[in-house]
C-alpha cells in the first residue's frame, strides 16, 4: 500500500506539472534584471525578451533592479512565487557575491532553477602605449624584475577585471597594485594618460578603437581561443598555460519552478541564442552565444563559486 501511494503522489506531481506548462505562460512574465538600464547585461536581457515575448505569445518585461553587486534584483526573484512568471538575467557577480560578502539573503545554488547561460563574455589584457612590455611574456618579466611597481586598474573591488587581473597576478607569480576607480571610461582614460599601467577589461568593444588607433596595447585575452573582435591578439593561456577568465549572463526562475515550464522557457531562449542574428550582436562585444541545458549551467555555476571563492581569498579581496 505504501508503495502504491508514493507512486500516485508522484503521478499527481507528475500531472500537475504538466498541467502548469501545458498552460504557460497565461499572462506576460517578469525578467529581473539586477542593473540598471543600459550596458551589456541590460540590453542582452531586453533582446532575450523581446523575442522570447514572441515565441511565448505574451509579453516579457524587463524589470531594472540595480544595487548592491545585484543582490537586490536576484533577492526579488529568489523569494517569488516559483510559476515561471519571475526570471532573474544574473551576471558575473553572482557567483562572486557569496564569498565577496559576508551575508546574502538567499542561497546562490539553491535559491534558483538554471534555465540557460546566453552568452560569455571575454576579457582583454591591456597596456598603456608607453609600457615597455609588448607581450604577456615580457610584461610577466617586468613586473618580476621590477617587483610591486606594476599596478592595474579596475572599475571596483570584486568586479570581474580585479578578479581576472588577480587570478593572472597569482597564476603568474608576480606583484601588483589594484587601483580602483568609478567605472570603466576613469579606467581607460588613466590608462592612456599613463596613471596606471594594465587594465583587465571585460568591456572589449569600448577599447577595441583605442587599441586600434594605439593609444593603448592589447597583449592578450582571457579565453582559450583568440576572439573575432581582436583576432591578432593572444590568448593569455599561450604565455600562461591554464589561465582562463570569463563571465557569462544567463537566466534563472526560482527554486521549485515546474520542469515542464523550465524546459518551456529554455527552449524558447534558446532559440533566440542560436539565432545567427543574435550571434552577430555579440561578436563586437567580445562575448559568444551559449544556450547550454539547465544541468550544464548549474555546474557552471557551481565551479565559478569555488574558482572565485579562491581567488577572493588568496588576495584578501574585500567588497567596496
Amino acid at each position: 500500500m505504501k508503495s502504491t501511494g508514493w507512486l500516485l503522489a508522484a503521478c499527481a506531481v507528475f500531472s500537475g506539472e504538466l498541467f502548469a506548462a501545458d498552460g504557460y505562460p497565461a499572462r506576460p512574465i517578469r525578467m529581473i534584471v539586477p542593473t540598471g538600464a543600459g550596458g551589456v547585461t541590460d540590453t542582452l536581457g531586453r533582446i532575450i525578451a523581446n523575442r522570447l515575448g514572441a515565441d511565448l505569445g505574451q509579453q516579457v518585461v524587463i524589470d531594472n533592479r540595480p544595487g548592491a553587486s545585484g543582490i537586490i534584483g536576484s533577492n526579488i526573484v529568489a523569494q517569488a512565487v516559483p510559476d515561471g512568471y519571475t526570471l532573474l538575467m544574473a551576471f558575473p557577480t553572482h557567483v562572486v557575491n557569496p564569498t565577496l560578502f559576508p551575508s546574502i539573503p538567499y542561497d546562490t545554488v539553491r535559491a534558483f532553477a538554471p534555465i540557460t547561460i546566453v552568452s560569455t563574455v571575454a576579457m582583454a589584457l591591456i597596456v598603456s602605449a608607453d609600457f615597455p612590455a609588448r607581450s604577456v611574456q615580457e610584461l610577466i618579466a617586468y613586473a618580476k624584475a621590477n617587483p610591486g611597481r606594476l599596478n592595474y586598474g579596475s572599475v571596483g573591488s570584486g568586479s570581474l577585471g580585479h578578479l581576472g587581473a588577480e587570478l593572472f597576478r597569482s597564476m603568474a607569480g608576480i606583484r601588483m597594485t589594484h587601483v580602483p576607480y568609478k567605472g570603466a571610461p576613469q579606467v581607460l582614460s588613466a590608462l592612456i594618460a599613463g596613471e596606471i599601467n594594465m587594465y583587465m577589461v571585460a568591456s572589449i568593444s569600448g577599447v577595441v578603437p583605442q587599441v586600434k588607433a594605439g593609444r593603448v596595447r592589447a597583449l592578450g585575452v582571457s579565453t582559450k581561443q583568440p576572439l573575432a573582435v581582436l583576432p591578432q591578439v593572444p590568448p593569455v593561456a599561450d604565455a600562461l598555460p591554464g589561465y582562463e577568465a570569463r563571465g557569462w549572463n544567463g537566466i534563472l526562475a526560482p527554486a521549485g519552478t515546474p520542469k515542464g515550464i523550465i524546459e518551456r522557457l529554455h527552449n524558447g531562449i534558446v532559440k533566440v541564442v542560436r539565432s545567427p542574428e543574435f550571434a552577430q550582436q555579440l561578436t563586437s562585444e567580445g562575448a559568444t552565444a551559449v544556450g547550454n541545458t539547465p544541468l550544464a549551467f548549474d555546474a557552471v555555476i557551481r565551479a565559478d563559486i569555488a574558482k572565485w571563492a579562491a581567488v577572493i581569498r588568496e588576495a584578501g579581496i574585500k567588497s567596496d
